[in-house]
């Protein structure tokens, strides 16, 4: 049984068991973000449930507003729940309740059937899927530094961070080779009929049966925070609200470089976000790569955005998150400007694994970054702000990509947007002092 561990950081060693059992949460949300988001699901609702929709509204455009109608209720709520979890001592048990749900909204997708008529409910469960994940990692995030210290915080980072990546390799591997691959009225090696988008839906519940597995060890072995005992423990909406403008006031008199920081850091991570979001449409539009072997592309790209995340978690505990933050922005800017420029599948092949290494520790920096500034006891809602900021500029990146695709009258233009927006978090990033 592992000691209590209290929210002032580095003054309880911490254990191999609790630092495990939090990075299989990452590699059980694998999940959600590759299988059902990314590579998998998303893809089935768009391409074969919306497929034949009616109307002057595709169903591509409808899942980005449901997406978006998702971004704006986690930006409203996310300071909230992070605060009150931070305030309440119950982190894990907030991280427990948005997990389940999460698992409940990816079961449920199972019902959507190969028919236009199914889309609308499909839409709605991947939003709601989208908002309790999301709440889950808020204070997920934040009971990093109940399972680190200082001195391993970056590497620890990196590890979860890696073990998500991981995590989306072994499952992709699993459900392409299971239920995916081949032709006919079956596929993969389990002989699972097409018929009604059986196979995908069928994925969809071993996705969430993945989640809840993997999520199980952080439930059982991670200390819960101790409730801070300056706040009640149930602020109420109202309070929750006037708790937060009061001490964003009080950040941004004691810390402005935290406030700085969450500007900078909701810029390029919709970059980083983007790229993925439209890694595949490039991938098949622009540089001729198979619609089946996206998946495999996929699968390499979580391997190397791994191995780029344990590197720059072991880089960050020498030199600091913003050497490494810095170095992989630069990184991800010259290697995208160079994409720009290329022609054919091994060009992006190459060029888009090299633009993976650099998100895995853009990413997990990123993240200890904000909890090395971070006061004791407040890392839940700094979290919930560092979600909030992020959706606040989520329109970024996928609007200017579409701006310099219709200007141009060309997919391949608009990796220019994309690269705007991290020269622009770059940019902002750049003037911030690193945390001691």
């Amino acid at each position: 049984m592992s000691p209590a561990i209290t929210p002032a950081r580095g003054t309880t060693p911490v254990r191999r068991g609790p630092v495990l059992a939090w990075g299989f949460w990452d590699w059980g949300g694998a999940a959600y973000n590759a299988v059902i988001l990314t590579f998998v699901f998303s893809v089935y609702l768009t391409d074969s449930v919306g497929r034949d929709l009616p109307g002057p509204i595709d169903a591509s455009a409808w899942l980005g507003y449901a997406l978006g109608a998702a971004g704006l209720v986690i930006a409203l709520a996310a300071p909230v729940i992070g605060q009150n979890a931070d305030a309440g001592g119950h982190r894990k048990r907030s991280t427990t309740v948005w997990t389940v749900l999460t698992v409940v909204a990816m079961a449920g997708l199972f019902v959507v059937r190969d028919d236009d008529t199914y889309l609308w409910i499909g839409l709605l469960l991947l939003s709601l899927g989208s908002i309790f994940f999301e709440l889950a990692s808020v204070s997920y995030n934040a009971m990093l530094c109940q399972v680190s210290t200082p001195e391993n915080m970056g590497r620890i980072s990196g590890f979860g961070w890696s073990m998500g990546y991981f995590g989306g390799i072994v499952l992709l591997l699993g459900v392409y080779t299971g239920l995916i691959a081949g032709d006919g009225d079956t596929r993969g090696l389990l002989g699972v009929p097409t018929d009604g988008g059986l196979n995908i839906r069928v994925v969809a519940l071993v996705a969430a049966a993945w989640f809840l597995l993997f999520a199980l060890p952080l439930f059982l072995r991670v200390p819960e925070v101790l409730p801070d005992p300056g706040r009640p423990a149930r602020l109420g909406v109202v309070g929750s609200y006037r708790t937060l403008f009061t001490d964003l006031g009080a950040l941004y008199r004691r810390s402005p470089q935290t406030v700085f920081f969450l500007v900078a850091s909701a810029l390029f991570r919709d970059g980083l976000a983007a790229i993925f979001t439209f890694g595949a449409v490039l991938a098949v539009t622009v540089y001729g790569i198979g619609a089946g072997d996206v998946l495999i592309f996929g699968i390499a790209a979580n391997l190397v955005s791994a191995a780029g995340a344990l590197t720059g978690g072991w880089l960050e505990d020498r030199v600091g998150p913003k050497p490494v933050i810095v170095a992989s922005l630069v990184g991800l800017i010259v290697d995208g400007a160079v994409l720009l420029f290329l022609s054919g599948p091994t060009s992006f092949w190459i060029s888009g694994l090299i633009l993976t290494l650099f998100v895995g520790p853009a990413q997990s920096s990123s993240r200890t970054f904000l909890a090395r500034l971070a006061p004791d006891g407040r890392e839940g809602q700094l979290f919930g702000l560092y979600a909030t900021t992020g959706r606040a500029v989520s329109f970024l990146a996928p609007t200017l990509f579409g701006v310099f695709t219709s200007v141009f009258g060309a997919p391949r233009a608009g990796i220019v947007g994309i690269l705007l927006v991290l020269v622009a978090g770059l940019v902002a990033l750049l003037p911030v002092r690193a945390p001691s």
